[in-house]
């Protein structure tokens, strides 16, 4: 909002006669020990003009609590924990106008801060607007340093000056921090100085009265890091003598976007003083004393012994006339003929520095042959404004003499001294006439080989113009040659991309002016110089250490660039190309161009993935890791050469060459694992742990990755090895078929201890357990495609696990037993123990059955708590087990079959209670002789025969049934039929015996009745 709209705004409220009470915007930050000023104003008020204002403050630690300060209306209005302050002036409010104050506080303290409300009594009759608001303040501690070492300093005049002070802050506020120097004269009575400051704003601003040395650079102040601000004086003068410090004020901007400093801290002060130096000097002067017509002539006027600070002008005088002048603020003066040369450019004057001034003459003549002298005066400002000579010291004289020209001799060379390049680089033909100086020109011509008539090249005249020969003019022929003035008589010709066509004879012609006679002179030189082919010298070989690469290897091919110019360092394009095997064609796999520029070919996919190139001036390198079978071919490397302006001028290659080719072939690695192949033997304690290692002696020098399988073969003569556990080459754990069960996951896990070490652990050690171990070790190496190929495997040497004996030993009877039984009976195979053994063992058996040709399988477990677990849920049918004595175990096959003939035995374990009396551990065991059952097919009996057929079964049993039936049936039928038939005989009877009297109808009857219930009941 703009001020103008500001006052807008507040006569718009002013004609509403609404009060508002505006105080300084907060949060306000300020330091503990400094002073504050918080601005209050009321518009909108009616009455009076000038309106009184109170003061007072809500502590952090009672918010609701007011307490007040100071009124502009009641004296008593301060509570007695700030009267003190208001009566002596430490706290007081300003009347800027009638409606606006300032509260001062002169030195805050930590207890003043707070919320600050600013309140204005009521003089409107009514109540309509704002009558206070308020501001927070918060009282920070005072962080500011400001150090310098004290010291006194004596300096000369002219001397350079470098102080440091040191200014550090550590406010948690955001501030800015202002550096000052500041000098007070000699005596102290004195205001100080204000040397330089770096401002708030990051400004360096000069004082008033070094606004000039610091313009001219005299005068400078540095900040070193963050702490350290050093001050700069070049050149001391008399006036910098006092005693200098550094001032330190730290900055915070308030929320309406307004800086106000919070703390200020000086140094202590360094004494100067400056030696002022003498005044007395001397002039010389130097400048050629003879000089050739046409060159140009400089005279240097040079002051000597004066003072830094004088004020010095220069006079110049040619045959005791002055021709020029030029003043302490350099004004320059020239007489009449010299102006007019000035003023052509065949003139200038100028003070180099200080102490040096400068009458150069661009072409002399015979006119300007005589005597030259300078007059140095040192100079004072007059009250007046002009200059007081104080003292002047003139130069020796100088006689300056024409030079005749004389004859000349004439030398031509190459820079290099060379006189044949290489194609496209640089030819530098050096042309440099003898003599004394005088304005020449020159002129450059070319003989090609086998050519008598010259090429004009190039000319340079007198006054420096240049001249291109038709055929050297435009920039597309030998890169746009140049021709250059090195000196007065050396002449400079380059031709920056040659080219076989360059070679030949070239020509100098070098020729002179003769004054006031209108000729020239002229001297001529010759050199012949050849042109080398690039491609003459050109060799591209390829070489490879191993052309029988492993598969997933890494190999190397190494492109060797072999030329004559190989210190010349041109730029190459690399081109590696690739033909498979089986394939006739070359495809590029890579193309590395001379401007850094990589292309990559789209035969192999995979290639830029895998691939590595290195480049030196002369070598590239091909670098393929994890090499397969897809990098087996032929390889060649083709070269292109450049010259060295080919980046500029886009030029195609000067040279090209390719290489032999070469055939990698990509070979299967073979492994070098092998393995601990000693027989080991532990003996342990029932119930123990124990850890069996593997322990690889070495592996193939490559990254392989392992998979160790564990194997397990019990204690028996014909035992065959059981997979327990295999972790594979990804580190993925799998149990073999009999360790599937959660219990015997816990007994067995394997560890890796390091890259050369495996262990399997098992818990708690039981007879069952005993046995030989041992591990199988496979290296696994996984191709570029994501397959794994197995790159070969060893077994380690056995390690027998025994337990040691502990009490009874348990035996089986070893008895031989063979029993050859027919097909479809019971058979009951017995397995016996020696001896009972002790009251406190329990006994479990388990069954197995082998056939040759077949692994082992366990059929049944009788456990020592009498729980029977089957191998296979189909032989609970089959075949029980029980234990028929103490010393007995009975397996009792039930209708044998022909498939279970082959060899059966028992393993007896004995259990005991150890340590914890609700634990049985397995104590030893024992395995039985094996036994042999042969099953003999049964001969076949007609019922045997009727009772194997089933269909004939069926037919035996269902056909008497049905004929059963259908015998009934025609019963049935015969009995309904003849009842029938006697009814029938009955009712004809009535019929002829209507003539009998009722008597005797009834004995009829009464007998006819008889005979029916004799019938039924027959």
């Amino acid at each position: 909002m703009t001020t103008e709209e500001e006052g807008n705004w507040d006569l718009a409220k002013l004609s509403t006669g609404q009060r508002e009470v505006t105080v300084q915007k907060g949060p306000l930050f300020r330091a503990e020990g400094y002073s504050i000023s918080i601005a209050c104003n009321v518009t909108g008020h009616k009455g009076p003009s000038e309106q009184h204002f109170q003061w007072s403050i809500y502590l952090p630690t009672a918010p609701q609590q007011e307490v007040q300060i100071v009124s502009t209306k009641d004296r008593s209005f301060s509570y007695a924990l700030y009267a003190k302050r208001v009566q002596s002036g430490e706290i007081y409010v300003e009347r800027v106008q009638g409606n606006s104050v300032l509260l001062h506080i002169s030195k805050l303290r930590k207890e003043d801060a707070g919320e600050y409300e600013c309140h204005t009594p009521n003089t409107d009759g009514t109540y309509f607007g704002s009558y206070s608001a308020k501001t927070n303040l918060t009282v920070i501690p005072d962080t500011l340093s400001a150090t310098m070492k004290p010291q006194v300093l004596n300096k000369d005049e002219g001397e350079p000056l470098k102080l440091t002070c040191e200014a550090f802050k550590d406010t948690a506020q955001h501030t800015h921090l202002s550096v000052t120097w500041y000098m007070i004269q000699e005596g102290g009575r004195s205001q100080a100085t204000k040397i330089i400051s770096l401002s708030k704003d990051f400004m360096l601003l000069p004082g008033p009265s070094y606004t000039e040395r610091f313009a001219a650079g005299d005068v400078q102040l540095d900040r070193l890091g963050v702490t350290n601000f050093r001050l700069s004086i070049g050149s001391l003068q008399p006036s910098d003598q006092g005693q200098l410090f550094c001032e330190a004020i730290e900055w915070i901007q308030d929320p309406d976007e307004t800086w106000t400093f919070i703390t200020k801290k000086q140094t202590d002060q360094t004494t100067l003083k400056v030696q002022s130096e003498e005044r007395d000097f001397r002039v010389n002067m130097t400048a050629e004393s003879t000089y050739a017509e046409g060159k140009p002539l400089e005279l240097v006027c040079m002051v000597l012994g004066s003072s830094r600070d004088s004020r010095l002008q220069g006079v110049w005088f040619f045959n005791d006339k002055e021709i020029g002048s030029i003043d302490a603020d350099g004004v320059l003066n020239l007489k009449k003929d010299y102006k007019e040369r000035a003023s052509q450019g065949q003139l200038h004057v100028s003070k180099l520095s200080p102490k040096t001034f400068s009458f150069k003459m661009f072409s002399v003549g015979p006119e300007d042959e005589g005597v030259y002298r300078c007059v140095v005066a040192e100079v004072a400002r007059t009250q007046g404004g002009s200059w007081q000579v104080l003292q002047s010291k003139p130069s020796p004289d100088n006689h300056v003499h024409l030079r005749m020209p004389t004859a000349r001799s004439v030398a031509m060379s190459t820079k290099n001294k060379q006189q044949s390049v290489w194609e496209g680089e640089v030819l530098t033909l050096i042309c440099k006439a003898g003599g004394d100086e005088s304005p020449l020109s020159v002129k450059w011509w070319h003989f090609p080989q086998d050519q008598t008539q010259p090429e004009f090249m190039a000319g340079m005249g007198h006054d420096g113009t240049v001249q291109l020969g038709s055929s050297y003019g435009r920039p597309n022929n030998h890169g746009n040659i140049r021709l250059e003035k090195v000196d007065w008589a050396s002449f400079q010709l380059d031709i920056p991309s040659t080219a076989i066509t360059d070679s030949g004879t070239y020509q100098c012609e070098v020729s002179e002016m003769i004054p006031k006679q209108a000729r020239e002179l002229s001297w001529t030189q010759k050199i012949s110089v050849t042109v080398k082919s690039l491609e003459s010298s050109l060799q591209v070989t390829l070489m490879s250490r191993q052309p029988q690469v492993q598969l997933a290897d890494t190999f190397d091919l190494s492109c060797i660039v072999s030329a004559d110019y190989s210190d010349l360092m041109v730029p190459l394009t690399v081109i590696w190309q690739f033909q498979p095997a089986g394939s006739q064609v070359f495809h590029q796999l890579i193309r590395i161009a001379h401007n850094g520029a990589i292309e990559w070919g789209s035969f192999l996919s995979q290639f830029q993935k895998k691939t590595k190139v290195s480049r030196s001036p002369f070598r590239s390198q091909l670098l393929i890791h994890d090499a397969t079978e897809e990098e087996s071919g032929v390889y060649q490397c083709k070269v292109e050469v450049y010259d060295r302006n080919s980046l500029l001028t886009n030029s195609s290659a000067k040279a090209a060459a390719i290489s032999h080719p070469l055939r990698i072939a990509i070979t299967l690695p073979k492994s070098t694992l092998t393995v601990n192949l000693s027989n080991q033997v532990q003996e342990l304690s029932i119930n123990s742990n124990t850890e069996i290692e593997c322990s690889i002696l070495s592996l193939s020098t490559r990254k392989l990755q392992l998979a160790v399988i564990w194997y397990f073969s019990p204690l028996s003569t014909n035992a065959s090895w059981l997979k327990i556990l295999e972790m594979d080459q990804t580190n993925v754990i799998k149990y073999g078929d009999g360790f599937h069960t959660p219990g015997r996951k816990q007994k067995f896990h394997t560890e890796k201890i390091s890259q050369n070490l495996f262990q399997l652990h098992i818990l708690n050690v039981e007879a069952g357990d005993q046995g030989k171990y041992h591990c199988a070790v496979e290296e696994w190496l996984l191709l570029t495609n994501g397959t794994w190929y197995k790159l070969g495997g060893k077994k380690s040497g056995p390690t027998e696990l025994k337990l040691k004996p502990r009490g009874s030993k348990l035996h089986v009877s070893k008895v031989d037993w063979t029993k050859n039984v027919t097909e479809h009976e019971e058979v009951v195979i017995r397995c016996s123990l020696e001896t009972s053994g002790s009251s406190a063992s329990l006994f479990s058996v388990m069954w197995y059955w082998n056939r040759e040709g077949s692994t082992s399988k366990m059929l049944v477990h009788l456990q020592h708590d009498g729980m029977l677990e089957y191998g296979d849920e189909g032989l609970r049918n089959h075949l029980h087990c029980y234990r028929s004595s103490p010393t007995d175990f009975v397996l009792k096959l039930h209708r044998v079959e022909i498939k279970d003939a082959g060899m059966y035995w028992c393993r007896v374990a004995e259990w005991q209670l150890y340590g914890n009396q609700n634990k049985w551990v397995n104590q030893t065991s024992d395995e039985s002789q094996h036994m042999t059952l042969t099953v003999i097919p049964s001969e076949l009996t007609f019922p045997s025969r009727i009772c194997s057929s089933a269909p004939l079964l069926y037919f035996l049993f269902i056909c008497p049934l049905v004929m059963f039936l259908l015998l009934l049936i025609s019963l049935l039928s015969l009995y309904w039929k003849s009842r029938k038939l006697s009814t029938l005989t009955l009712n004809a009877r009535k019929d002829k015996s209507l003539w009998v009297d009722l008597k005797g109808t009834e004995k009829m009857t009464i007998d006819g009745n008889e005979e029916e219930d004799e019938e039924e009941g027959n």
